[in-house]
């Protein structure tokens, strides 16, 4: 079995980029943090997450993130499951995030998109079966 077992993400500002994902995942902590030498540049890093997976924030990003609707290359999104994604969407909301779509409603699935203050596009879903043919279905 292969999961992933972290994501490095290089960001503006890592207290804003943390308001957003603190408010996400509330169980999460951050496990540590310091300062490196990125090729030159000094910048800020963070490991967000529990014992077993987590998000690397790095500040001192520039510039802007790709445009999301084109096909230049780079991350389109990435995905995180939950339990309960009426309370998750509701935490986002009540920290002062929007939500860039609507809700998606399906039979075995419902999801819906956010965009972090870097720009990074993030899809929650929450899955109502764990058969694997079942939940890549759409209605």
């Amino acid at each position: 079995m292969l999961t992933i077992e972290h994501l490095n993400l290089v960001v503006k500002d890592i207290d804003a980029t943390l308001a957003f994902y603190q408010a996400l995942a509330p169980h999460w902590r951050v496990r540590t943090k310091g300062r490196s030498d990125w090729h030159g540049t000094l910048r800020n890093w963070v490991h967000f997450g529990d014992d077993y997976q987590f998000l690397t924030f790095n500040d001192g990003g520039t510039g802007e993130n790709r445009v999301l609707q084109g096909n230049t290359l780079g991350l389109s999104h990435f995905a995180l499951s939950t339990n309960n994604l009426a309370a998750t969407v509701t935490r986002l909301i009540s920290a002062g995030f929007a939500p860039r779509t609507e809700l998606n409603i399906e039979a075995h699935r419902q999801n819906i998109y956010f965009i972090d203050p870097n720009g990074y596009e993030v899809e929650l879903v929450q899955y109502f079966s764990d058969i694997p043919a079942e939940r890549n279905l759409t209605t």
